[in-house]
């Protein structure tokens, strides 16, 4: 079972609709620490402030695309977890976003720019991105109600619509059992705040994973993902495309306009 590629666009649905899974943990934002300085980025200024190659260095090759670009989950069917309240841990998988607003639903960004970066020392080893900026305060809310997910949701199970089959005839729906595990990840320099974790897909012999590292840096979040499989996991994306984004990002943050 290859590991299918998602839309660069779940980095905002991974917050968004990981905070709606309140049935496995209790939420709340009194505890989060304040935010740390910055100011807000416009969406100009927050693309403008993604990484490219020469930040890099040589050997990777950073590729910024529109939210949503690449989606190839059309008519493969929604994935419905067997607790109403742990669907949203799968919809980060395939999200929806929703539509562009000037009052976004609260959970998702003002503004978002999502890359792709490659390196060619590691061709399968490809990190996705995406920078989201929420409104001053916000994100460290976020940030702190996301820390109380792990544990109450460590494992559920789906069902999925069978896939499409050559010739006619009804087949059975797929059920997959998933796990959310905590990973140790250091805060980089210039963050405020940092968190790992790994989502398995496991269905039969197929064991696929995504591995996500999410960096609050004041009113912004960063998220980086890499996936996986049984014999390869999903490895823990790339410290020097985290650390530069990082740094870039609060670089932004403190400009005057």
């Amino acid at each position: 079972m290859p590991l299918r590629p998602v839309r660069p666009s779940a980095a905002a649905a991974l917050v968004a609709l990981l905070l709606l899974a309140t049935g496995c943990a209790t939420v709340g934002g009194s505890s989060a620490d304040r935010a740390g300085p910055g100011r807000e980025l416009s969406a100009a200024e927050l693309r403008a402030a993604a990484v490219v190659d020469a930040d890099l260095g040589a050997g990777y090759t950073v590729t910024v695309m529109t939210p949503g670009h690449g989606d190839t989950g059309a008519g493969a069917g929604r994935e419905v977890a067997d607790v109403p309240a742990r669907q949203p841990l799968l919809d980060t998988v395939t999200p929806a976003t929703p539509a562009a607003s000037a009052s976004p639903a609260p959970g998702y960004p003002y503004a978002e720019t999502d890359l792709s970066v490659a390196r060619a020392a590691d061709p399968r080893g490809g990190v996705y991105g995406g920078l989201l900026g929420y409104r001053t305060g916000r994100a460290a809310v976020l940030q702190a109600e996301l820390e109380k997910l792990f544990g109450p949701c460590a494992a559920f199970t789906s069902m999925a619509p069978a896939p499409p089959a050559e010739k006619p005839g009804k087949k059975a729906p797929i059920r997959t059992g998933h796990r959310l595990n905590r990973e140790d990840t250091p805060t980089p320099g210039g963050a405020d705040a940092a968190l790992g974790f790994t989502l398995t897909n496991e269905s039969g012999s197929a064991v696929l994973s995504r591995r996500a590292v999410l960096a609050r840096i004041g009113p912004a979040l960063a998220v980086f993902t890499t996936f996986g499989v049984a014999a390869e996991p999903a490895a823990a994306p790339d410290e020097v495309i985290v650390r530069q984004q990082v740094a870039k990002l609060r670089a932004a943050q403190a400009k005057k306009k």
